[in-house]
């Protein structure tokens, strides 16, 4: 049977990473699985195609359980099936977050998660535009750059965001969050730098990776608590193999709990429901499901806004605020300006247009992730459980009020059109709220259900081993134990690039006592 020191599961954002990190000792041997196959889909390089890509063959095409707060609506969840996995399929936005955000992971328990610790990982990963300062780096392997021609409507965004007495922020990830401002994008000569392109594609020649794409992991090998392998389908055929250090779980926040629970990790009583021998009784496995809540408002425009699009479109411009409603350090509403048309279903969808859309960056729904059933090729039961909170609901009323004071200013003036979606129609506090339950929907930024602490309902601990096993770590956004103040691709690259110092340390540690042993 083929044995490897590390095997990968999951090419996504941060299992890339970790592959790249490892491969640098070449003594070092690693298995990276992909579910899906190579990203050689044209549309994935297109920054302004990203819309096209959800529900095609390179995405899992997950939906919710019917939701009990949007009217059992049933919310569509993209997750990339592809190399990159969802770098290669989302909408390209670098918003690292908030300080506030990582101070707080360091409070709940999880030492060296702090801003200060993160930092230096986030700027290890990043080769920035702009050039170096004390907060970016450009050395690293992700281009992180301006839209190269952003249409002059996004600009007045900003300008519509300052009358309103807004600060000018041109960097979201600098030393403040809050203000109006350009958004940076993944992106690398016009084209989408997922972490695929940024950490493999350039490492694919060294003789101790093996990549094996099409390779669906059905289950964790153990001997008692201690991981020694995994199995994995790849064309009809199962196989094994035996790892000889650690397994690294990075499949994502709806996947790497399924596969978990699959392998006899999570709740015992639900593990033997479905007649799956238990290896550990870890119940956190799956629960705390987050993720931030979207609701755009488009407008037609009575002129064009561009002449060509070099960004995804959507997200050109922003502005972080506190509502009314917010006690926290970090800003709750994040409002994303872009120069074109996007209605929810129902609502004209073409022509000109630009839309504002709001997202709650620290929503209060908690929701979970949990088997259908033991076969490894069904999709998991998803409950996300949006608007189970009425501060959210009004948080989203006040974004929906304010993005249209953006839009009256008299920047706005030359370009503004009629309100598509609610419609100019809709002013009452209870039918906005009709509006956002019935057509919000995700960010694509699931996080939590294998969250890192040391609390009974944690799954892995600060170093993103998984409790109470032996040689399994999970590295993905499912170990944030809360939401960011941003998007989450950006710090699951600094999970990743983080985790990896950390199995290198741990592979100090123990290579000696090996040998040791071995002699």
């Amino acid at each position: 049977m083929t044995h490897y020191d590390y095997i990968v599961i999951g090419a996504g954002s941060a299992g890339c990473v970790v592959a790249n990190r490892l491969t640098e000792n070449p003594d070092i041997t690693v298995l990276l699985l992909e579910a899906g196959n190579p990203d050689t889909k044209p549309e994935i390089q297109i920054p302004l195609d990203c819309t096209t890509l959800p529900g095609t063959e390179v995405d899992w095409g997950y939906f919710s359980e019917p939701e009990p707060y949007l009217g059992d609506r049933r919310i569509f969840c993209p997750r990339g099936k592809v190399l990159g996995g969802s770098s290669s399929i989302n909408f390209l936005v670098y918003i690292r977050g908030n300080r506030a955000d990582y101070d707080y992971w360091q409070e709940l328990g999880n030492p060296g998660w702090s801003y200060q610790d993160v930092l230096p990982y986030f700027k290890k990963s990043e080769h920035q535009q702009r050039g170096s300062d004390p907060y970016h780096g450009v050395v690293g392997e992700l281009s992180v750059t301006d839209v190269a021609s952003p249409a002059t409507i996004s600009q007045r965004f900003v300008d519509a965001a300052i009358t309103l007495g807004y600060d000018y922020n041109p960097d979201f990830n600098g030393k403040q969050q809050e203000g109006a401002g350009p958004i940076q994008l993944t992106v690398k000569d016009g084209k989408r730098h997922s972490a695929a392109a940024a950490f493999l594609v350039p490492i694919l020649n060294r003789p101790n990776l093996t990549v094996q794409t099409s390779a669906l992991v059905t289950r964790l090998l153990f001997e008692g608590t201690r991981t020694i392998g995994v199995e994995y389908l790849h064309e009809g055929i199962f196989h094994q193999v035996r790892v000889n250090q650690e397994v690294i779980l990075s499949a994502g926040s709806f996947d790497s709990p399924r596969l978990l629970m699959l392998s006899g990790i999570g709740d015992a009583e639900q593990l033997q429901a479905m007649k799956i021998p238990v290896v550990a009784d870890l119940p956190g496995v799956g629960q705390n499901l987050q993720d931030h809540i979207l609701i755009p408002v488009p407008y037609e425009a009575i002129q064009d806004l561009h002449t060509a699009i070099t960004s995804n479109g959507c997200a050109e411009a922003g502005l972080f605020v506190h509502s009314k409603i917010n006690q926290g350090i970090a800003p709750d509403l994040e409002l994303i300006f872009g120069p074109i048309m996007w209605a929810p279903p129902g609502y004209p969808n073409s022509g000109v247009g630009f839309t504002g859309l709001i997202a709650l960056v620290h929503p209060e729904n908690i929701g979970s992730v949990c088997l259908r059933s033991s076969d490894p090729k069904d999709a998991p039961v998803i409950r996300l459980n949006y608007l189970q909170s009425q501060s959210d609901v009004q948080k989203f009323v006040a974004g929906i009020k304010l993005m249209r004071q953006l839009f009256q200013t008299s920047a706005f003036d030359e370009f503004r059109g009629r309100e598509v979606a609610p419609g100019a129609d809709v002013t009452d506090d209870t039918a906005i709220e009709t509006y956002v339950r019935e057509n919000c929907g995700t960010v694509f930024h699931p996080i939590g259900t294998c969250k890192m602490g040391t609390d009974p309902m944690a799954v892995v601990d600060p170093e993103l081993r998984v409790h109470r096993i032996e040689g399994l770590r999970v590295v993905d956004a499912s170990i944030m134990p809360t939401l960011i103040t941003g998007h989450t691709n950006a710090p699951t690259i600094m999970i990743g690039e983080k985790a990896a110092d950390l199995i290198k340390a741990a592979r100090r540690v123990s290579q000696p006592l090996q040998e040791a042993i071995a002699n």
